[in-house]
């Protein structure tokens, strides 16, 4: 079902995934929560396929929106208290016109197919299909921000634990920083204090992304949190945990003097980008390219067109790994524009271009990947997942065996 709703509505874990019902309980319950929209799993995928019906809804729904965003992954099965996926699934700052927000959607579902999130969700025994709904939010200016535990995460202490940084949060979430501690106690008396060393701050370019400021030595060596602001987050604690229970996990920010909540989920015990360019076409011949590949060689012109039409564009800039040998996979990839080199073992083997394409076994198995490949120039591909080809091959016995037959002739090869 494809919906883009206000957070007061959205309800449905299965719709919108756990971090936007999250939201939506706190925006019911007059929680702090800056303004934003949660979008469908659905209407997320529509989006990154190119639909430009849902890239219209999309901008419809956050017209109301004051800029600039952040757009933030929300995942049926993410942020439960078994599997967390922090920093699996890819969160854009600072995008900055409604219509620079479909391409960052685009790229929040490539980073829940990534190989670094297929190889988590193999370790956590979730192999299965993500379904990525999307929350977008008004960004805020913070002056500090951060995150709180309302149990200590590793003793497992009833008291608070906060760290905390000057900018944004994600210098804290990021690992960026080394962030100041404090620790209260359930009424809300400090027990610990302890400096740390900021010497950066994330904040706001203003056309767009984010960048590190350095923070003056003075500053950085500062306690970033007085005592009236964490009465204010002791009080949030209680709170958040009087809506979703205890154990929680919360991000928050303070600008201009007010505290808002940016995200409350489970504390797990199974334990920024630049902006991207607007979803584009499939390749200028898909079908060729499909033939180019030994799996599809042998598919007749409906069949590669049918195969054709699930490819979604991924940008990647220059520099970047593609794939990482050793990872779990669950992407074939056709390279529109660019160059990329493969390497094994950190051997070099050679490099790629337009029409040249890899993973294409990680379609069939989801093992891991053989071989590392790097953008050497900004890169452009279209990628197929495997949760979008299993449906096809199972519904189309055909395509099936073409496949069998297109295996067994790499089989005597290699024999």
């Amino acid at each position: 079902m494809k919906k883009a709703v206000p957070f007061t509505k959205a309800r449905e874990t299965s719709l919108y995934g756990s971090k936007a019902v999250g939201l939506g309980d706190a925006a019911r319950q007059g929680l702090p929560v800056p303004p934003g929209v949660a979008l469908s799993a659905d209407l997320v995928e529509a989006v990154a396929s190119g639909e430009e019906k849902a890239i219209e809804a999309v901008t419809k729904a956050i017209a109301a929106l004051p800029a600039p965003f952040a757009v933030r992954s929300s995942a049926v099965d993410e942020d439960g208290a078994a599997a967390s996926f922090a920093g699996q699934h890819l969160t854009v700052l600072n995008v900055h016109s409604a219509a620079d927000v479909p391409g960052a959607v685009r790229e929040v579902w490539w980073s829940a197919n990534s190989d670094s999130a297929i190889t988590y969700r193999q370790r956590v025994g979730l192999f299965t299909r993500p379904s990525v709904g999307v929350v977008v939010q008004t960004l805020l200016d913070p002056t500090v921000a951060g995150v709180m535990f309302t149990e200590h995460p590793v003793t497992g202490a009833d008291e608070r634990l906060i760290e905390a940084s000057w900018g944004l949060g994600e210098a804290v979430v990021a690992g960026l920083v080394v962030p100041d501690h404090f620790r209260l106690d359930r009424s809300g008396q400090v027990l610990e204090r302890k400096v740390g060393r900021k010497r950066i701050a994330i904040r706001s370019l203003p056309n767009g992304g984010t960048f590190e400021q350095q923070v003056p030595p003075a500053r950085a060596n500062q306690l970033c949190l007085d005592d009236a602001q964490l009465a204010a987050l002791g009080e949030l604690a209680l709170r958040c945990e009087k809506v979703y229970g205890p154990r929680r996990d919360i991000e928050w920010a303070f600008q201009d003097g007010t505290l808002y909540l940016l995200q409350c989920r489970a504390v797990t015990t199974g334990k920024a980008r630049s902006e991207a360019p607007p979803p584009g076409p499939p390749p200028r011949d898909p079908v060729a390219a499909l033939r180019r590949v030994q799996l599809f060689a042998d598919m007749d012109r409906r069949q590669s067109e049918q195969i054709a039409r699930l490819l979604k564009k991924r940008p990647f800039p220059k520099g970047e790994t593609v794939i990482m040998e050793g990872s779990g996979g669950a992407a074939f990839f056709l390279i529109d524009s660019g160059e990329a080199t493969v390497s094994r073992k950190g051997v070099a083997l050679g490099t790629l271009g337009p029409g040249d394409h890899f993973g294409e076994i990680a379609l069939i198995d989801g093992g891991p990947r053989s071989a590392t490949v790097t953008a050497t120039t900004d890169l452009v591909c279209y990628g197929l997942t495997f949760w979008e080809f299993r449906p096809l091959v199972e519904g189309n016995g055909t395509i099936g065996w073409k496949i069998l037959q297109a295996l067994a002739k790499r089989l005597r090869a290699a024999e």
